[in-house]
């Protein structure tokens, strides 16, 4: 069977559907499930043609829940789409590859650099990309950003321009980076789908400007094609051990261009319909790859639509007969 499961599908009613249409045109039968905590309260997993319950990712039992159901529904790729379920999932993707199911997720130690953003700073800077400096707490400049290495969806982020708006607790927490600021005045910000295939070739670039994000996640954006799209085709033609799509967040400056990177996300972004609806289609790559053996290795494509604006609303999925 070549049934497909996305973990973690929340609110991801667009994913799930562009997974559905893409692996009915192959294959026919086959089903697009989709995991969650709480499955009966996820759109997602109402549009997906079946659901299952799994616990925290934290939970020992994570993996087993998952490689069970996997077996027991005829699922042979798993598809993470958020960040803590990258790690227990590539740790294990041998256990899943024993049983025939392929995890698009890439190696551990990537996984890691990924997880932390003092090591991905160092990952960037080994590929010839600059980063915003990081300051000691007692010798820091202002107006400063503050993050921490191991946060995600904008938690715990500080833009401080006066230091009386600095705490204690910027100073005592330990996971705390202090950082260069790039202002948005100067600084466009832009989240690009990068795809890789499964030796770690670059297919594809598509830079999304974010216009304006919502909790850590792009609302409205713009396709661009723009000087970051030769740029990172130098810089990060290959990547050991990356396969599947990535998230990179850069700034550029408005006027020198000068490009800096922010963060790698080894997962699909929460902006990812704009660049599908735009014309590149990753959902479609990773089945072409994963289920139909194909090798896409040698076929870069750039032949997307840009000047795209994507405005994001709340729209519903309507689950009829429901009783809790």
């Amino acid at each position: 069977m070549n049934n497909i499961l996305i973990t973690s599908v929340g609110r991801r009613v667009s994913l799930v559907r562009f997974f559905k249409k893409e692996l009915k045109a192959i294959f026919p039968e086959a089903k697009v499930y989709g995991s969650d905590m709480n499955p009966e309260l996820s759109a997602g997993c109402m549009v997906a043609d079946g659901f299952f319950k799994v616990p925290n990712v934290k939970h020992e039992d994570y993996i087993k829940v998952i490689l069970e159901q996997c077996k027991k529904l005829g699922i042979t790729l798993i598809v993470p789409t958020i960040d803590p379920s990258l790690l227990p999932l590539s740790e294990n993707k041998e256990l899943f590859l024993e049983n025939n199911i392929r995890v698009v997720v890439p190696d551990t130690d990537f996984v890691h650099k990924c997880r932390d953003k003092r090591m991905i700073h160092d990952f960037f800077e080994s590929k010839g990309i600059e980063v915003a400096e990081e300051y000691c707490k007692n010798t820091f400049q202002l107006p400063l950003y503050i993050k921490p290495y191991d946060g995600s969806s904008s938690v715990d982020n500080y833009v401080i321009k006066n230091k009386d708006e600095m705490t204690e607790y910027h100073f005592e927490n330990k996971k705390l980076m202090f950082l260069e600021y790039l202002d948005h005045d100067f600084y466009d910000e832009f989240t690009c789908d990068l795809y890789y295939t499964k030796n770690g070739y670059l297919k594809c670039v598509v830079p999304r400007q974010r216009l304006f994000v919502r909790a850590g996640e792009v609302n409205k954006g713009l396709i661009k094609k723009n000087e970051l799209v030769p740029f990172i085709k130098k810089q990060l033609n290959k990547i050991d051990g990356v396969r599947g799509c990535l998230t990179v967040q850069f700034f550029m400056h408005k006027e020198t261009k000068d490009i800096y990177g922010i963060e790698v996300n080894p997962r699909f972004g929460g902006g990812y319909p704009l660049t599908h609806s735009s014309g590149a289609n990753y959902v479609q790559w990773i089945l072409k790859e994963y289920l139909l053996g194909e090798d896409l290795s040698n076929n870069y494509y750039e032949d997307w639509a840009e000047d795209l604006l994507m405005l994001r609303y709340d729209g519903e999925v309507l689950v009829h007969g429901y009783k809790d």
